[in-house]
């Protein structure tokens, strides 16, 4: 097996421009209802609307929920919705998702945006701390997706309730788990810190098998194993 510092990096650097054609390509550009998420998120909370994730992972959240035909997701972090609104889309008419924040006010941004897309009657929200929303839920192994997007010193909280949840199969994604670079630095920031803290708790987790994806902020995809099934390390 090749050492990691043997290995020559190959990630482009992604230019406006070559950005526009990977959305383009992908058929990855929002639409305009996902549009006017950004667009009014940024003109209500401005300091605020870099937390709406980017239209690719958005996709890419579309598309796993389809692909794994998952029903039951749970979302931690709903913010103005976008990413809730592009899980919803992958579900099927009898699929529900359950999302968790503590603002009435930013949710309900999203509510408005479900409504309009017709899958409001797929999404509950629980507004209140996520942990208690968390633990709430039935223990045993029944949910298809995770997604986990809300305070970072919170993150190995919320992979502690989620991963028993999980069904054999399922995923849990993690998102900013590069946070910015900042990950790496010698003296990172608190948030960063925590992620960092949070990275190596769940690659030493036996009950999973990971990747991270420089995907926007960078995506961690954990995989629930099956019984007796080892992860790939």
């Amino acid at each position: 097996m090749l050492r990691n510092d043997t290995l020559t990096p190959r990630n482009l650097t992604l230019t406006p421009e070559l950005h526009g054609y990977l959305l383009d390509q992908g058929n990855m550009t929002p639409d305009p209802l996902l549009a006017e998420v950004i667009e009014r998120t940024s003109a209500a909370i401005p300091d605020q609307a870099h937390m709406v994730v980017a239209p690719e992972e958005g996709a890419l959240l579309t598309f796993l929920v389809r692909l794994l035909g998952a029903r039951r997701i749970v979302e931690v972090g709903t913010f103005t919705g976008y990413s809730s609104l592009c899980l919803a889309r992958g579900l099927p008419a009898d699929g529900s998702l359950i999302t968790c924040d503590v603002s009435a006010e930013w949710t309900a941004l999203a509510r408005d945006f479900w409504a309009r897309d017709g899958v409001g009657d797929r999404i509950e929200l629980r507004l209140g701390p996520a942990l208690d929303t968390l633990r709430a839920l039935p223990a045993e192994p029944h949910l298809d997706l995770a997604f986990i997007d809300a305070d970072k010193p919170g993150y190995i909280g919320y992979w502690e309730e989620l991963v028993p949840r999980l069904r054999p199969g399922a995923l849990l994604l993690v998102d900013n788990t590069l946070f910015s670079g900042e990950v790496i630095a010698e003296q990172p920031g608190e948030k960063a810190a925590a992620i960092r803290e949070f990275n190596a708790h769940a690659r030493r987790d036996p009950r999973v098998e990971l990747v991270m994806l420089p995907i926007a902020d960078g995506l961690t995809l954990a995989r629930r194993l099956p019984p007796g099934e080892s992860p790939v390390r």
